[in-house]
């Protein structure tokens, strides 16, 4: 039998990206992560790797993860360096400092001389220009430059993860390279036939009504009376499919938002308002509601909020209200219990007891959709046997 494939992560997150590694035969040997308390949520998912915690830029964390990179040694560097700077739900900052942390990767990989590596951002980032050699260069080329005469690169560096049996839409900037020494290059997966939409994700779970907390309990009770009924039978199903909470000017307007629509759309009487009662200002793809028929819209980091973007459930008609207006249900964004399947992952993602909804739903936001990842792998191992 083959060997598993040993690999390093950098810049690992919780470790979305590694879900389903085991199963294609990947072992992760060694993880660095800046930030404590996503490095101790990785240790609770994977306990065997050795996770390097602090900023690769030190001296001292490069040091140890050389050390334990040779001590196997490794086969596969994996890279996902952080894209806010890059990001178009981001500033787009071509001077933002995260921009330039592909430059110790491309280190890492010049001095261990991996079999394979695996590159990965946002579309953006083959756009963005970093200072190399006195000038200024765009990413691709400046890895091109540094790794090409080692290495091999895929033809096709964007992919899409609704692809490759992900139910979202999330383009990524994926560079796959294989040390020139072997007999094969690592390309792209082939895409799927089926394209999962968000009626097959999240369409079997429990309706929920939102958690309306500037309103006194009478009132909540009186615009939502089965929403007890309604929590009590999401968290059967998950403790993380339960009721978001959002304020009352918010869930009126969603509540008259149909599926696939923005709230901008609606009559004024029920557009996004502020607390004055003045209308908000914003862009259509905020206080909009998802559409069943098609995949998932990227999820983001803030994926919690109303007013960003592409968040809210995409709800179903339920006929008129006492003044005769449509009204649809599910007046909220997302729950966490929903983005896990909308971003592949599995229904028992073993989320440590510690972690706070909002920490959760920001590494999902930040993650890599493991079945996209999956895929990717498994072109690799199907190659290297």
């Amino acid at each position: 039998m083959p060997q598993n494939i040993k690999a390093m992560s950098l810049f690992a997150n919780v470790g979305i990206a590694e879900t389903y590694l085991s199963d294609c035969g990947i072992d992760i040997v060694v993880a660095n992560e800046i930030d404590p308390a996503r490095s101790k949520f990785y240790q609770h998912l994977y306990p065997e790797t050795v996770m390097v915690e602090g900023d690769i830029k030190e001296p001292g964390v490069q040091a140890q993860l050389l050390d334990y990179a040779r001590q196997e040694p490794i086969d596969l560097i994996m890279a996902t360096p952080p894209c806010q700077g890059m990001s178009t739900a981001g500033k787009k900052d071509q001077n933002d400092e995260r921009n330039f942390l592909i430059t110790y990767a491309v280190k890492m990989v010049q001095d261990l001389k991996p079999k394979y590596v695996f590159l990965e951002n946002v579309p953006e980032q083959l756009r963005t220009s970093i200072p190399y050699q006195g000038t200024k260069v765009l990413i691709p080329d400046y890895v091109q430059q540094e790794l090409g005469k080692d290495y091999n690169f895929n033809d096709q560096f964007v992919m899409d993860a609704e692809d490759y049996s992900v139910p979202q839409t999330r383009e990524r900037a994926i560079m796959l390279l294989t040390r020139k020494d072997l007999s094969y290059v690592w390309q792209t997966p082939p895409k799927h036939d089926h394209i999962i939409t968000m009626a097959e994700a999240i369409g079997d779970l429990p309706s929920l009504d939102p958690e309306v907390h500037d309103l006194p309990l009478a009132d909540r009770q009186k615009l939502f009376p089965d929403f007890e009924q309604k929590k009590a039978a999401g968290l059967k199903v998950s403790p993380w499919h339960y009721p978001p909470r959002h304020i009352h000017r918010q869930v009126v307007s969603l509540m008259h938002t149909p599926t696939g629509e923005t709230a901008f759309h609606n009559i004024d009487q029920f557009k996004p308002k502020k607390q004055d009662g003045t209308l908000v200002k914003g862009f259509k793809n905020t206080y909009k509601r998802q559409a069943w028929d098609r995949p998932g819209y990227t999820i983001t980091m803030y994926n919690r909020t109303i007013g960003s973007q592409n968040n809210v459930h995409p709800g179903r008609y339920l006929g008129k209200d006492q003044d005769g207006f449509d009204i649809y249900s599910d007046a909220r964004v997302l729950t966490v219990f929903e983005l896990m399947r909308i971003m592949s992952l599995p229904d028992n993602w073993n989320i440590p007891s510690w972690a706070s909804e909002h920490f959760v739903r920001q590494v999902i936001g930040e993650g890599i959709p493991p079945m996209l990842v999956k895929n990717i792998m498994q072109e690799l191992v199907r190659v290297h046997e």
